[in-house]
């Protein structure tokens, strides 16, 4: 049953002008999200949590959603083989789908986009973040459904700091992980880097209906950088949301940028042999070896 919570909007420290345009009533950010949400624990305990995380602000909440609504938005994932809009990226550093068009997606996906984006949701993202004056993004620029393959990653980075088309500023990324029965030999966890991107400091399982609250800064350090090795005809599926607020006059910001990875000193070095092996073979057998991989992964 979700945890009531009674919660004051026209009293928030961190923005005087945020909390009066919250409204003057007093209600609970449960009422408002009765029925559509699971919170085990209180506002305040997630907000603790949410603060004091190491290396950096970020929560995961277990079971905050209906499963039955996600095994409806896991139904409505199109192929990855199919003529939809997937952007497929595929390089040395990142390898996934992504179905980033807002308006591709089916009936639950769509409830879902609405839903994260309401303005009561909004309210309980704050509570939990202390970050005020939420704007969501209804086109789901670089959002939407991530899909892994076999042999998927996202080396570790920091995240695009401003929106693609609006220039807001990127501030927090929900995931909900949508990956029923999956083990950790499958891989595709997130780790949490430390600020220099040389220490991973946390790993998160992706598992069904687990979702993952994380604050976006040019120091939170993130990715998936061991490859998935799930079964054939299945892959790491999650839906991500970003969140956003709006620059403000003399408001000393970074240049916009898009991911930042970071340094290679993590990367284990390749073994002599393995440099051997790449040396001596053909380049026509290395691309076509590349190439059966990459169509086993589709």
């Amino acid at each position: 049953m979700p945890t009531t919570e009674t919660l004051n909007f026209t009293n928030q420290t961190p923005n005087a002008g945020s909390s009066e345009r919250a409204g003057s009533d007093k209600k609970s950010i449960a009422s408002l999200l009765k029925g559509k949400i699971n919170l085990t624990d209180s506002v305040e305990n997630l907000s603790s949590a949410f603060k004091s995380a190491e290396p950096y602000p970020h929560v995961v909440i277990d079971n905050l959603f209906s499963n039955d609504m996600l095994d409806n938005l896991c139904r409505e994932i199109p192929s990855i083989s199919g003529k939809n809009n997937w952007v497929h990226e595929n390089n040395e550093r990142l390898r996934t789908y992504n179905l980033r068009s807002a308006v591709n997606l089916g009936e639950t996906g769509f409830q879902l986009t609405a839903f994260l984006h309401s303005a009561a949701f909004l309210y309980f993202l704050s509570e939990v973040t202390g970050i005020w004056e939420l704007l969501p993004d209804p086109y789901l620029q670089g959002a939407g459904y991530h899909v892994m393959p076999v042999g998927g990653k996202f080396d570790v980075h920091v995240d695009r700091n401003t929106a693609y088309e609006t220039g807001l500023n990127r501030r927090l990324s929900l995931i909900v992980y949508l990956n029923k029965d999956w083990k950790p030999e499958y891989g595709g966890q997130l780790e949490l880097w430390d600020a220099n991107a040389t220490r991973c400091e946390k790993v998160i399982e992706p598992l069904f209906n687990r979702t993952v609250i994380f604050e976006i800064t040019d120091k939170n350090y993130h990715g998936i950088p061991k490859r998935i090795a799930c079964p054939d005809g299945r892959s790491r599926d999650c839906f991500l949301v970003y969140y956003h607020t709006a620059r403000t006059a003399g408001q000393d910001a970074a240049p916009p940028h898009t991911s930042i990875y970071g340094p290679s000193l993590y990367k284990k070095k390749d073994s002599a042999f393995r440099k051997f092996v790449r040396d001596m073979t053909p380049p026509l057998l290395l691309r076509t070896l590349k190439n059966a991989r990459e169509s086993r992964s589709k």
